[in-house]
């Protein structure tokens, strides 16, 4: 007999429930960003991953199309890059094809 409050966690499942929705279109920023070397400039990353679909707010977008829209020419760190997008897509809920 065991009081260990670690088996009831384990009866409870996951704690989100993955489901079979609708798909999402496009790559997750955080996973372009990570396919990436810092710094980096803007040339560089539109070369290589400028056809990119990626997830936004308002549904796919193209790398190349987001950055052509922000000022930046160097990203010196990983967060200024993802920073740098998020100005121009924003934040929030991504949503799934229809």
């Amino acid at each position: 007999m065991s009081d260990n409050g670690d088996e009831e966690a384990e009866d409870e499942g996951p704690a989100v429930e993955l489901g079979e929705g609708e798909s999402v279109e496009g790559a997750p920023l955080a996973r372009v960003a990570s396919r990436l070397h810092y710094a980096i400039e803007k040339s560089e990353v539109e070369r290589r991953e400028g056809e990119t679909t990626i997830r936004t707010p308002d549904g796919p977008r193209e790398l190349g199309d987001v950055l052509a829209e922000t000022d930046e020419v160097y990203f010196d760190t990983r967060q200024s890059f993802e920073s740098a997008v998020r100005e121009v897509i924003g934040t929030g809920p991504v949503p799934t094809e229809e």
